[in-house]
Formats: C-alpha cells, structure tokens, sequence
C-alpha cells in the first residue's frame, strides 16, 4: 500500500507503517521483514527512504538488521519503566508478574581508581566494595548488576545474600538513597557478559551507569547494570517549560 498521500517526510511515514503493522501481526517476532526490493515496492518509497527509516527502527530497537541475512522484528520488552522513576530490578520484575531472583557472582574489595574517586568526591573512600550479581526473573538471566559501595559505610557487612543494596545501605550505614544520576548508553554485544546472560550475537545491551545519593546529596552508590535490551524498556517523561 502506497503512503505518499501523508505530507509528513517518507521515512517517518514507512517507520509509523511497519509498527502497524508488526502491531496488527502482519509480522510476527523474530520473524523476517520482506527484501528490501519489496518492501520499498509495496509502500511506494525509494529503497534509500526505507533504509533510513529501518535504521530508525532498528535504533528504537523495534528490528534487527543483520548483515547479508535481513531485517528482525525483536521481541517486546516484557519490563518497561520511566527512567524518572527510581525503581528496582526486583520491583520492575514482580511488578510484571514474575518471580525475581539473584545469582551472586563475586564480592571483592577493591581499590578505588581515579575515576571512582572523582564520582565519590568529596568524600575520601580507601577501598571499595565490589559486588557483581545476575538478576533473573523466572529463573531467566535478565541484568548483569555491578555495585560499588564505599568499605566504611557497610563495616565489614557480608554482601552475597544482600536482594537490594538500598537496604544494606539504609539498615547499616543509615544511608537512604533519594535520587541517582544516570546515564544510558546502548551497546552490542559484550564478550563477557552477554553469554552469561543468554544473549544472541546480535543482541544489544542497555548499560545504565548510575550514581546515588542521599537527600544531603551525598554519593553512597556507583552502578553499572546491564539489561537486555529484549527484555527491558525505558521512557522518560518530558514536559515542556
């Protein structure tokens, strides 16, 4: 079906199109688009308008395009959160329904380096401590979580049967946590992670570095959670000022 009587530009037209249409069924997930040649024939558009709008999509992770092969439908995220909410793997879990659980991997004491030492600036940290865990829902593998907390502030606290590093802080430092600066960043396939986390080559990640703090605004908390991007979805809401 041809879509040039809409005068918005044709790529935005062609990406609002194939989300119709993998909403309708017309295909299915996992499943692959048609040739390039026939999908750019049956909406009326030029193949370079379709690979825009396909790199569009495939950045909003709605398809996967695979080199020499062709163009994925990915699954939908079965977690979805605004990132303005500050919420945790475990409630975004059980929020959906699923069963929420913890594979502790190592806890370590590490030294700081000077990049940790800048995000816990002012406050002078000798050692930290380095939990690394995987979170599952349903026995499935679905974040890669990497915690580092100040050594003074847990006083030797056995971290491998902690479920939530907010509470370790709040039961033994007296440190609630307020709010957490964070940064997103999409990524491919990680060579140490994604295997543990059952992910396909092609899969990608989404890597949410976030630092929090206390009310006084006071760092008490650096993470580094890898989430499959099949699994979990983030929005924000923005108002206009």
């Amino acid at each position: 079906m041809s879509i040039k009587h809409d005068t918005r530009h044709l790529y935005l037209q062609v990406i609002d199109q194939v989300k119709r249409d993998i909403e309708k069924g017309v295909y299915k997930e996992k499943e692959k688009l048609p040739s390039e040649f026939q999908l750019s024939k049956s909406l009326g558009v030029s193949r370079a308008t379709l690979r825009e709008a396909l790199r569009i999509l495939e950045e909003e992770n709605i398809v996967t395009r695979r080199h020499g092969v062709g163009t994925f439908v990915n699954p939908k995220p079965v977690f979805s959160s605004g990132i303005e909410q500050l919420s945790s793997v475990t409630f975004m879990i059980e929020s959906s329904g699923m069963n929420a659980g913890t594979q502790f991997l190592s806890t370590d004491v590490v030294e700081p380096t000077e990049e940790d030492m800048e995000r816990f600036a002012p406050l002078h940290i000798q050692n930290l401590a380095k939990v690394e865990r995987v979170r599952t829902a349903d026995g499935d593998p679905v974040v890669y979580c990497i915690d580092k907390i100040p050594e003074q502030f847990i006083h030797g606290e056995d971290l491998k049967e902690a479920d939530s590093m907010f509470r370790i802080l709040e039961g033994v430092a007296g440190k609630r946590v307020s709010y957490a600066v964070t940064h997103i960043e999409p990524i491919g396939y990680h060579d140490r992670i994604s295997p543990i986390l059952n992910c396909d080559p092609e899969q990608s990640l989404l890597l949410l570095k976030q630092m929090h703090y206390t009310d006084e605004d006071e760092a008490v908390l650096y993470s580094s959670n890898y989430f499959r991007a099949d699994k979990f979805s983030f929005h924000v809401l923005r108002k206009r000022v």
